[in-house]
Parts: C-alpha cells; sequence; structure tokens
C-alpha cells in the first residue's frame, strides 16, 4: 500500500509500504483523512521523539471493514498503572501513539485497536472527523487553565493549535479572546472564528494565556502577560527553553502548566464540537501529494493552517 514514510532528518516521502498486521483486538481502518500537525513538521527536523524510518499520522479518521466511519484516539496507555486509574492515561508511563511509536494514518490502511476507536457521526465531513483530534488538545487545555467566568484569554500562535483553542474559548464565558501571530492571513483567520483582537503580539494583561508555540520567546510572553495569579498554559512543542525568570512564579503566584493531548472524555467532548465548527483553514490533498505539500510546511509556508491528506 501506499504510505508517507519518515525516512530521515528533513525527510519524508511517498513509498510502497507493507499491509498492517491486525492483532487481537485491533481493527482494520481504512484512512479517510489525516491531518499534518506542526508537532510532526518539529519532529521530522529534529528526530528524537520520532525515529524513523516511521508512517506518522496521528490526527486521522476512517472507515472499518465493515463500514463504520470512525475517528482514532491514538493515544493507547496500559490502563492499569496510578495515572490511568485516576483519568491520566494521556502521560501514562507507558504510554505510546499510534503514529510516534506505531505506524499511523498517513497510508491507505492502519491497524487500531479497537478501544481507540470513536464512531463519528452520520452528518460529520472526513476534514472535520481530523481535526477532532487537536480539537481535544484546547479541550484539555481549557480544562486545566481553570479560569472563571468572564476571563481574559490571551492566544500566542495562530496555528491550528491556537485557532481550535480560540474556537473553545469561544464557547465559555469569557470576556474576550486576544491572539498574536506574525501572519496577517492567520490573523484574519482568528478574528474569523471568534477572536475579539488580533495582532502582532498579545497587549495588556490577560487572566490565561495559551502558549501554542512553544519558543521561548513566547514562553516569556505567556508568563509576563499574565495577572498575578494567572495561569499560562503551554502547548507548543516549539523549543525546551523556559526562556523566563522562574522567580517571578514565586513572587506573583503566577503558574505554568503544560498540557499534553487529553482524555477519553474531552476527546468525546471535541467530537461533538468540532461539527459546528467553520473550517475555512483546513484544506485537503491527495495522500500522494503529502511529500510535497509536509516539505513545503516543514520550510515555513503559512498556508494552510491545517493541511488534510486523502488517501
Amino acid at each position: 500500500m501506499r504510505a508517507l514514510v519518515f525516512t530521515g532528518p528533513s525527510t519524508v516521502e511517498m513509498d510502497d509500504v507493507a499491509e498492517p498486521e491486525v492483532g487481537e483486538d485491533e481493527v482494520l481502518v481504512h484512512v479517510r483523512s489525516a491531518g499534518i500537525c506542526g508537532s510532526e513538521l518539529h519532529g521530522v527536523r529534529t528526530p528524537g521523539f520520532r525515529i524513523p524510518p516511521l508512517v506518522m499520522g496521528h490526527e486521522f479518521a476512517g472507515v472499518t471493514d465493515d463500514g463504520i466511519s470512525v475517528t482514532v484516539n491514538p493515544i493507547l496507555s496500559c490502563g492499569t498503572c496510578d495515572l490511568c486509574r485516576t483519568g491520566l492515561r494521556q502521560v501514562c508511563r507507558e504510554r505510546r501513539i499510534i503514529g510516534v511509536h506505531l505506524p499511523g494514518g498517513f497510508a491507505e490502511r492502519v491497524a487500531v485497536p479497537r478501544a481507540a476507536l470513536h464512531k463519528l457521526p452520520d452528518d460529520m465531513s472526513w476534514e472535520a472527523a481530523a481535526v477532532v483530534e487537536p480539537a481535544a488538545n484546547a479541550v484539555h487545555a481549557w480544562r486545566l487553565a481553570d479560569v472563571a467566568p468572564g476571563a481574559r484569554v490571551g492566544v500566542i500562535g495562530a496555528g491550528a493549535i491556537g485557532l481550535v483553542c480560540v474556537l473553545a474559548a469561544s464557547t465559555e464565558q469569557t470576556a474576550s479572546i486576544a491572539v498574536a501571530d506574525r501572519s496577517p492571513e492567520r490573523r484574519r483567520m482568528a478574528a474569523k472564528l471568534g477572536a475579539d483582537t488580533v495582532g502582532g503580539e498579545l497587549a495588556g494583561e490577560y487572566d490565561v494565556v495559551f502558549d501554542a508555540v512553544g519558543t521561548a520567546e513566547t514562553h516569556e510572553q505567556s508568563v509576563r502577560l499574565l495577572r498575578p495569579g494567572g495561569v499560562a498554559i503551554w502547548l507548543g512543542l516549539a523549543g525546551a527553553d523556559a526562556g523566563f525568570d522562574a522567580t517571578v512564579l514565586v513572587r506573583t503566584e503566577k503558574r505554568v502548566l503544560g498540557s499534553f493531548a487529553y482524555t477519553n472524555e474531552e476527546f468525546e467532548r471535541a467530537l461533538d464540537l468540532v461539527g459546528g465548527w467553520g473550517l475555512g483553514w483546513t484544506a485537503s490533498y491527495p495522500l500522494e501529494s503529502g511529500a510535497e505539500i509536509f516539505t513545503e510546511l516543514m520550510r515555513g509556508g503559512s498556508h494552510p493552517v491545517k493541511a488534510i491528506l486523502r488517501p
């Protein structure tokens, strides 16, 4: 079968790969849509978390052999440890991720544990189905923030994760949502999706700031722009440097929380939400064009915000 394969640093290629072996308690999913994630762009540039050769793709949906349309929660956990038992399966110490540790959705077919499947509503498009996974990240981040109604919300970065943070926040009782991004096109999209103000940088003071970029610079901004006692939620993975003076946290009781993935319940909540969201920030391409599209985005292309591959 055909697949987009991560073959080495900064290199992805279309190739013929072996058909997946379907194990016990697994289901063969015929992929219909798979989104390219910013973490994959970063991961191909700097291998480590993802090790080639690998078929990536953790944001995907498709059809089972018996004709059921599904999307896939790619987070696989042991289900028995202290973390899993208390609802923190996304940070299970034995966690594996489809598309990272196991072959993923950048292929015509993929073997998936039956427990990871979530049935799609009959009227959901394949584009929307591919957005459920990133949307679940935003649902989780918002719940981690745990802010009161009337919060002033800042979002740094209007890539896919930043935009779904805007969409998630817009369903809550916020006082205002401000978005910062260097791209005028992405700023316009953020405004269209519900941001009250947009610009090249955030200004003012916020109750919560979502950093969907993850550089030292954006880390510093996310903390500096918080009110005392506010919370910065870090979702971006662009760099390892914290970028700020940690004594500020002590003297102002500001908080920084990392946000990784989502719970099962948050994934289901995202599945409920995305059907009503505008998806003008996505664009679909044939899987065979995957290497070209992926490479263009990896080299800094800003359009589309979310590329979806269609086998």
